[in-house]
Parts: C-alpha cells; structure tokens; sequence
C-alpha cells in the first residue's frame, strides 16, 4: 500500500533507500549520515531477512524524508499473538509540520493490523503524547530503558 501526500509516498525501504537519503533523514532523530555504505547495506539485509521487522519509508521527489519501523513480535500471551511495536519514528527537520509522521505510523498500523497484531505500541517523548493520542494510541503504564553503554 502507498499513501500519498502532496508528492510524498509511504511505502517499504528498498535496498536503494541507503542512497536517496535514508541515513541523512534519520539524523533527526540521532546521527546516522556518516554511516558506511557498506554497513548501512548489511543492516539493511539483516532487516529485511525478517519479515517482523518492516521499516517503512516517506519519499518527495526521490529522495527518503522520512522512516519508521515496525517489529512485531509473538507471545505466550493472548494465545500465542502477535502484538506490534513502533520505533524511530522520524521526518527529515525540512520536511515536519507536513503530516508525514502521520502518514508513516499510519502505514505501519494498517501492517501490524494485516498481520494480526492484537495491539501496536510505541514509546515517545512527553512533548510528543498529544501527536500520537490523536492517532488514536492512549496511554498504558510509564516507559523503562536500560543503556547497556
């Protein structure tokens, strides 16, 4: 499925993503520009070995301005299910105020919905609960990390 929006399209990440801009759209999130080709095309392999790990991809005139990522992951739980998790959820700085957050989280719900996830998650920034609520997500307990480095 594709989602447009005033020339931009949402659909999955293509091997030649790496090249139209996919690291440098990530940078708005964390860095990730300066990423080795070659390593960014290993990872992009592992990813896309797993059919439970969908990054999906916003394009303007062929050229990657947005990401995000679904994994899905099964449980012991709710018989076996399938429940989605949402992450680096990401729009290139010239590209926000546009709806492409929208439209990426929007892609990634239909696929964890087609899938049969039981339910999506996410985890985001205080300042952020107002965006996603109006998605329709609510809040269910607080967030923990561990950093490992």
């Amino acid at each position: 499925m594709t989602y447009s929006l005033a020339g931009v399209h949402v659909r999955e990440l293509e091997p030649g993503d790496i090249d139209r801009g996919l690291l440098e759209s990530l940078d708005a999130l964390r860095p990730a520009g300066g990423m080795d080709r070659d390593v960014a095309l290993k990872v992009l392999e592992e990813i896309q070995d797993n059919p439970r790990h969908i990054v999906a991809v916003a394009v303007e005139g062929g050229r990657v301005v947005g990401a995000a990522t679904l994994l899905v992951e099964r449980k012991f739980i709710h018989e076996g299910g399938l429940a989605g998790h949402i992450e680096d959820v990401v729009v290139a700085t010239d590209f926000q105020g546009m709806g492409i957050g929208r439209r990426l989280v929007g892609y990634l719900l239909e696929a964890a919905g087609r899938r049969g996830c039981y339910r999506t998650t996410l985890d985001c920034e205080a300042d952020l609960i107002p965006f996603y609520a109006g998605m329709g997500f609510r809040r269910k307990g607080e967030s923990m990390r561990y950093d490992h480095t």
